[in-house]
């Protein structure tokens, strides 16, 4: 029998939420989230109306400032947004563009052919999430004003302020976040530099303006007329290029315009990035699938037609083909239908074809009239495909063979008894003797040990065949389970946390980088889902009375300090090395799950990550050196 009188649940328990109150109450359900990834959410929404207009032929320049107070200015040249009255809502266009939910011109197809804003409800959530907003847009000889305050409520109805030059059109919103709806309201220079970077790259022509009024004063002004041409090459900057050519091709069919730009550089890993509307498709699609496919077709019938591939030879692959290639993808689609975990996979069936249609025809024309460069390539293709197959015989002795407490790997890995991998973690540890301590310290249910010896092989300047050549690799990835390259399966993970745990000074950083470098390329979905930690061992403990107190930073160690009374008598030690610890200070101060700190290692811009391990871990000398002089002020030299 159910239970009575546990709570009324009447007619009056069902809410409405009218106008913009929705956005307020669930503001993650149209921005994702209200940390600072939220809080630049709103200016992308602005922006992509402005470069909506771009895309319909009527806008040159956008131009963004971050004013004194974190208030942003989006202005741009477009049509200026119209001005007269909705029938539906019997509101301005302008209040209802900024106050109806799913209101805009990228419904009906007369507006916007093609748009990065899908779903309407950009300027209303930013309207909705600010404080207060005004828009000014200059249109037809006048210049309209309307401010809204508190979440979205006009202050008053749209009015006239001023007249205009009648060749002045264009549209101006400026918007402060509502302090109250997000974690920080200060914007970050880096995020908005590298998105409107990338809106500049994606559309060729378009000069995108970044001002910063609040500090220092700073100004970039993006303008590629090469478009995804000049994307490629700045992503290759730190790399060899096998030939000077970017390959670039554009082709539309059915109103959905494909464009790809590619270039080979000596590297072994690739680099490929898809977008759709602008959008960054980080799961790829249908049109990431069609270049992709075009390519390996394409390469194979050109080196079997010019004899480069012998008869016995097997075809390459398609991971022979990609090596140490940097492709960008842009798919221009009137009707996008967007699939996958994060919504950021393109999933119409009819792309794939357009995009390996128009792609392969461009690149077969590329490789007839520059036979230099397509031999460059087909050599570059063979040499990868031959490692592959000396990878796959090498791959071999990573693959268990039953028990892994029979196999042992070599007498290094200490393995947990528990065979649930969401309640098991597995302890990279720097040297034999910080891993001795790590064994007899751990909980053996379900915390493995790994010893490193030395530091392992740098995988940015090396393929994966000579990888699997290097013990502490191979038995890193017998450890995981999940295999590697196209036979890589995640669910196969043994591990819910892999830690890397090393020495708070230069040879543990470098070895956590190697690590790194390791899983970023090899591994990578093993990062993006959050499985990769690094233990943040204690710098001090601080000792009073019977109580002690470990901290990470000499900030925390100063703040620990004053907040203890003043008559307290402590004594402050410096943290020994990892390998120096007994079992039971390492386990305490770094394994025991109630009090060590873990730092999760994420990857939340690929591209960037990309760009950076190729700068560190890279070849290039200079550009390690300049990375090096422009970030050492945030380096903690403590250690």
């Amino acid at each position: 029998m159910k239970e009575e009188n546990k709570g009324n649940y009447g007619d009056s328990d069902i809410q409405v939420l009218e106008g913009l109150e929705a956005v307020r109450k669930r503001p993650g359900m149209y921005i994702g989230n209200t940390n600072e990834a939220g809080l630049h959410h709103l200016v992308w929404e602005i922006v992509d109306n402005a470069v909506d207009e771009a895309l319909a032929g009527y806008c040159d320049d956008i131009e963004v400032e971050i004013e004194k107070g974190n208030v942003i200015t989006v202005k741009d040249d477009g049509r200026g947004m119209p001005t007269g009255m909705n029938e539906k809502t019997g509101l301005s266009t302008i209040e209802t563009i900024f106050t109806v939910l799913h209101a805009g011109g990228k419904f009906g197809g007369g507006g916007y052919k093609v748009s990065g804003g899908l779903h309407g409800v950009g300027a209303s959530v930013v309207n909705a999430l600010s404080d207060w907003l005004e828009v000014r847009v200059y249109r037809d000889g006048k210049v309209y004003y309307q401010r809204f305050e508190n979440g979205g409520h006009p202050v008053e109805p749209l009015k006239v302020i001023d007249e205009c030059s009648v060749d002045r059109t264009g549209t101006t919103v400026t918007f402060h976040a509502d302090p109250t709806m997000f974690e920080t309201t200060v914007y970050n220079w880096d995020t908005l530099y590298k998105r409107l970077q990338e809106m500049a790259f994606l559309n060729k022509g378009i000069r995108i303006t970044l001002i910063d009024h609040r500090e220092d004063e700073r100004k970039e002004i993006f303008h590629y007329n090469g478009g995804i041409i000049e994307y490629v090459q700045m992503l290759n900057k730190h790399k060899q290029p096998l030939f000077d050519d970017v390959v670039y091709v554009e082709g539309r069919e059915e109103d959905i315009l494909i464009e790809v730009a590619m270039q080979y550089n000596d590297s072994y890993n690739a680099a490929i990035y898809s977008f759709t509307n602008n959008i960054h498709t980080t799961e790829g699609g249908t049109h990431e699938d069609g270049a992709k496919q075009a390519l390996t077709r394409v390469i194979n019938n050109y080196a079997k037609q010019n004899k480069l591939l012998k008869d016995n030879d097997d075809s390459l692959t398609g991971e022979d083909v990609r090596e140490g290639i940097v492709m960008i993808v842009s798919c221009k689609h009137p009707n996008p239908q967007f699939e996958g975990q994060t919504k950021t996979k393109l999933g119409n069936s009819e792309v794939k074809k357009i995009a390996s249609d128009v792609f392969g025809n461009g690149l077969e024309r590329f490789l007839m009239e520059n036979p230099d460069a397509a031999r460059v390539i087909v050599e570059k293709c063979m040499t990868a495909s031959r490692a592959r197959l000396a990878a796959k015989k090498a791959r071999e002795l990573t693959r268990r063979k039953g028990d892994l407490d029979i196999t042992n790997f070599y007498g290094k890995l200490s393995d947990c008894k528990s065979k649930d991998p969401s309640e098991c973690e597995i302890f990279l540890v720097e040297g034999d003797s910080a891993g001795g301590s790590a064994k007899k310290g751990r909980n053996s249910m379900t915390q493995a040990i790994l010893p490193l010896r030395g530091k392992i092989l740098n995988v940015e300047k090396a393929r994966l065949d000579r990888a699997l050549s290097n013990e502490e690799i191979r038995t890193i990835i017998t450890a995981f389970g999940t295999g590697i390259g196209d036979e890589f399966d995640l669910s196969k993970l043994r591990y819910n946390k892999i830690i890397i745990m090393t020495d708070a000074d230069v040879d543990g950083s470098h070895i956590r980088v190697l690590l790194l470098t390791l899983f970023y390329r090899f591994f990578k979905p093993i990062v993006e889902a959050g499985h990769v930690y690094a233990a943040q061992p204690p710098l001090f403990s601080i000792k009073h009375g019977k109580t002690i107190k470990y901290v990470l930073t000499e900030e925390e160690k100063n703040e620990y300090i004053s907040s203890l009374p003043s008559s307290t008598k402590y004594e402050i030690g410096r943290m020994k090395g990892l390998g120096e610890m007994n079992a039971d200070e390492l386990f305490e101060t770094t394994m025991d799950i109630e009090k060590r700190t873990l730092r999760q290692i994420t990857v939340d811009d690929t591209i960037a990550a990309d760009e950076i391990f190729s700068t560190l871990m890279g070849e290039e000398v200079e550009p390690r050196r300049k990375f090096i002089e422009e970030n050492a002020q945030y380096a903690d030299l403590d250690i």
